[in-house]
């Protein structure tokens, strides 16, 4: 959706005296701002903006994520000439974003309410075009006569722009400008609810998301003190059934598996990356299944092909892989239901576990809500 694309080229000298072409960028994209070494200046100004749309604030969800996610929890920069566009999209799981215009000129920004996503998702089957992976861009006329109401504005230098959680919205330039822009995730059940919502649809439609919902929540039960009764009620939903989930998966590796398989601790690293299924790509909490093989002849990054070189949802065959000459077996990590599909007695696979069972029902126990803090104003002296 989001690319590079070359205008023209200009001349320049090398080292040599010859003459050298040097791209033009028309649209530079996704440009990491996070290195405080490079940006420390920057980020500091950021740090004075309202709680709410801060980048790191204990406020903000996104902000108790083991590592960084790359325009999410951390600043990057769009670079634009006139006619840019940034297609329809809603934020990765419905987060809201905070995007600056630093100018010179302007953006022209679309938005429609997130009760409006299902029928715009559904325009855009009528036109044989996927809602998460396609680029669309909506015609008034078609929204006009669905009476879906459209929000139009103008983004000027200086001007910040919060998208709230589940949005619509699809953005172009009008003249040459900067935009930085990042995620956050209000303490509010109302954003908890979305994410989790989206989270489950796009194991639906085979779409990794981005933030590890269950990890970020058992980080949240752990650091956050939850006043928001719905937000409440949402984690420790979520906590309960993974919690369950874990018990049900080391008893039948253990207990029901012929012959049991043996379960060995890993334990986490501070930062260490979250684990995803090597074939569904989706989030594997605690409870790792890996299995040692050789990777792929050549990686494919084709949306819908798993890296071991097969079809999501099938294991890989001897055909996949070469003669293994000059390649070195590597661990691939699966989720419980991918790795019974590639052997139902989980044959050469090795579990590991990250958390221990009991670490993780004192967090539960502990986790309670918490009142609501009154302020009130000191009577002057």
């Amino acid at each position: 959706m989001r690319t590079k694309r070359v205008l023209g080229a200009s001349p320049g000298k090398s080292k040599r005296g010859r003459r050298q072409k040097f791209k033009h960028i028309k649209f530079g994209t996704n440009v990491d701002l996070s290195d405080e070494k490079k940006w420390g200046a920057q980020l500091q100004e950021i740090s004075k903006l309202p709680i709410f749309c801060r980048l790191v604030s204990a406020a903000n969800m996104l902000s108790h994520l083991p590592h960084t996610i790359l325009g999410m929890n951390s600043l990057q920069l769009y670079m634009k000439v006139p006619g840019c566009r940034t297609p329809g999209h809603q934020e990765n799981l419905n987060f809201c974003s905070v995007n600056i215009n630093i100018g010179p000129g302007n953006c022209e920004w679309f938005s429609v309410d997130t009760e409006y996503w299902g029928a715009i998702q559904r325009l855009c089957e009528r036109n044989n075009t996927n809602f998460l992976h396609g680029s669309w861009w909506p015609l008034l006329e078609d929204l006009e006569a669905m009476k879906i109401p459209v929000y139009r504005f103008i983004q000027r230098p200086g001007d910040l722009v919060f998208i709230n959680a589940g949005v619509v919205h699809w953005v172009q330039s009008t003249g040459f400008c900067n935009n930085i822009a990042w995620n956050v995730g209000p303490l509010n059940g109302y954003q908890y609810s979305l994410a989790v919502e989206r989270y489950e649809w796009n194991k639906l439609q085979n779409y990794r998301s981005l933030v590890p919902m269950i990890t970020l929540t058992w980080n949240l039960a752990r650091n956050v003190r939850v006043t928001d009764e719905s937000l409440y009620l949402g984690m420790k939903s979520c906590l309960i059934k993974s919690l369950k989930y874990n018990e049900l998966c080391l008893e039948e590796v253990r207990e029901k598996m012929q012959p049991p398989v043996e379960v060995r601790w890993h334990g986490r690293q501070h930062g260490e990356l979250v684990n995803f299924c090597a074939t569904c790509d989706q989030e594997v909490f605690n409870i790792l299944y890996t299995k040692q093989q050789l990777p792929p002849v050549a990686s494919v990054g084709a949306a819908g092909v798993d890296p071991l070189g097969g079809v999501s949802g099938i294991s890989p065959t001897s055909q996949d892989f070469s003669s293994g000459m000059g390649r070195k077996p590597q661990v691939y990590v699966y989720c419980r239901s991918c790795a019974l599909r590639i052997s139902s007695k989980l044959q050469h696979f090795v579990i590991l576990q990250e958390y221990k069972i009991e670490d993780l029902t004192l967090i539960l126990n502990h986790f309670k809500l918490k009142p609501k803090e009154i302020m009130t104003e000191k009577p002057a002296s």
